[in-house]
């Protein structure tokens, strides 16, 4: 997603949590960077059904740093096939459900 291409840094992200009805399928998913991972999982950062990345105001306010996370935002990577992109219903499930805005 982030143009990563060290490849022990990238981790496999559910983006609706298996947990809570999500499937264990390639468009439920992203391939991130570690640190990227946590913030999505936590609700810091999301990407919107539209493939924009985009990092919460909270980052800045929370711990008064993120700028390289701001600087990612509207800039994703996906795959050129459509069935290899991520479900815009998961991502808008991310959106309600998770991302603290």
């Amino acid at each position: 997603m982030t143009g990563e291409r060290t490849l022990p840094v990238l981790e496999a992200a559910h983006i609706r949590p298996y947990n809570e009805g999500g499937v264990h399928d390639e468009r439920n998913g992203l391939l991130l960077r570690g640190d990227v991972h946590t913030l999505f999982d936590r609700g810091y950062v999301t990407v919107t059904p539209e493939h924009k990345f985009v990092a919460s105001r909270r980052i800045r306010e929370e711990f008064e740093n993120g700028r390289h996370y701001y600087d990612l935002e509207g800039k994703i990577e996906v795959p050129s096939s459509v069935l290899q992109q991520p479900d815009p219903a998961h991502l808008a499930w991310h959106n309600e459900n998770r991302f603290l805005g």
